[in-house]
């Protein structure tokens, strides 16, 4: 099984190919056989709509690929053809590497969530003793669920930073600068699997459209608030990822002319005014002990007026950030992740309020505004979703 550098083989088709469409459909078919059980083929067309030609080769293709079991049956009378998924015993491996844990999933073709498991990892980690630990873990939860190595189709791994798609590299402006430099071979060296690697905002956005509640979405942005702030784009049904694979850096966003000076580089990022750290420090201010996130989403929900200033402060500028993208791609849904997301409306409310001011009026008024469906379970199953697509695409 060869390597890739992970979603940059399905990124890079062309979203209006044969490919991209073929792949597009068999995803649909899937769901409807999640959501409603063994089908025939006749129901598969009227229940997603597509032809019944259509279903047919799909069928054919992935029954080909073990993905699904056919048999003959009789319906209303006349001949017809059976399709259900089929357990193939292969298990798509999603890690979610974050400031302070790491989290695994292992996912079947047919994704079924078969386990999941996380550690908690020490602030500024070392990466390498950090993907040793993620590794073993992996391995224990294979062996208590009596899955042979040889059953592991790949392992797609989420980073909190920019991933250069031509080398698989971890670049400059990871909000863990631990990871900079990182590649694909150092991961596949630890792992011992073929690896996919993506930023865990593309793969929260990849999640929502694919586990979530907003299965079928076609245009979504999905908004990681945290440390850093990330974004990740599904524009006509699939990842969005731009020429380099760099695509969704919100939060290196310029919302403050004269402001202070990012990471980046640049100057007035919306990280330097908007992101987590960015709230504690200004709740810290004369506190008698550090504020932590946790603290903010407790004395939130009390409605302490600091904390809702703060928070309603950076929603707005988030949500002004957000509406100049939703005036370019016009976006059906844009959902918010991150440990905040809690605070609910204290937090959406104000996001909301942003994108009105810098949208135009018709966007403003038809993009919705949500709490990601998933929680602090996207990025992981955004990362074993990648498998699984790779996979039932045959690679191709």
């Amino acid at each position: 099984m060869t390597a890739t550098v992970g979603p940059h083989s399905r990124g890079a088709r062309n979203p209006g190919s044969q490919g991209a469409l073929r792949h597009l459909n068999q995803e649909r078919l899937v769901e409807f056989l999640l959501a409603n059980g063994s089908s025939t083929q006749a129901e598969l067309a009227r229940g997603t709509g597509l032809s019944t030609a259509t279903v047919s080769n799909i069928v054919r293709d992935m029954a080909a690929k073990g993905v699904v079991a056919t048999s003959p049956v009789t319906s209303s009378g006349r001949r017809a053809l059976l399709v259900q998924l089929t357990d193939t015993g292969d298990v798509a491996v999603g890690v979610d590497f974050g400031r302070r844990h790491v989290r695994i999933a292992l996912c079947t073709l047919g994704y079924e969530v078969i386990a999941e498991g996380e550690m908690p990892l020490a602030l500024g980690y070392d990466v390498g003793g950090a993907m040793q630990e993620a590794a073993a873990l992996l391995d224990r939860m294979l062996e208590a669920g009596g899955h042979d190595r040889e059953s592991v189709l790949a392992v797609g791994i989420g980073i909190p930073g920019p991933i250069d798609r031509r080398t698989g590299t971890v670049l400059q402006g990871a909000i863990l600068p631990e990871w900079v430099g990182v590649n694909l071979r150092d991961l596949e060296d630890t792992f011992r699997f073929p690896v996919l690697v993506d930023n865990d905002a593309n793969l929260g956005a990849l999640a929502e459209v694919t586990w979530g509640a907003n299965r079928g979405v076609r245009n979504l942005i999905f908004v990681k608030i945290g440390t850093g702030i990330g974004s990740g784009l599904i524009l006509n049904g699939l990842p969005y990822y731009g020429s380099l694979g760099i695509t969704g850096e919100l939060g290196h966003t310029p919302v403050a002319e004269h402001g202070v000076i990012c990471r980046c580089g640049n100057r007035g990022c919306l990280e330097t005014i908007a992101s987590t750290t960015v709230m504690i420090e200004a709740l810290s201010h004369g506190a008698s002990a550090p504020v932590s996130t946790a603290d903010i989403l407790r004395r939130g929900l009390e409605r302490d007026p600091a904390v809702l200033r703060v928070v309603g402060d950076a929603g707005t500028a988030i949500g002004q950030a957000i509406g100049n993208i939703a005036n370019i791609i016009n976006p059906e849904l844009v959902l918010i992740g991150g440990p905040l997301v809690g605070l609910g409306e204290a937090l959406l409310g104000p996001i909301r309020n942003g994108i009105q001011h810098n949208a135009i009026p018709v966007i403003a008024e038809t993009t919705v505004v949500r709490i990601s469906s998933l929680g602090d379970r996207a990025e992981s199953l955004g990362a074993a979703a990648l498998v699984i697509q790779g996979a039932l695409a045959g690679r191709d």
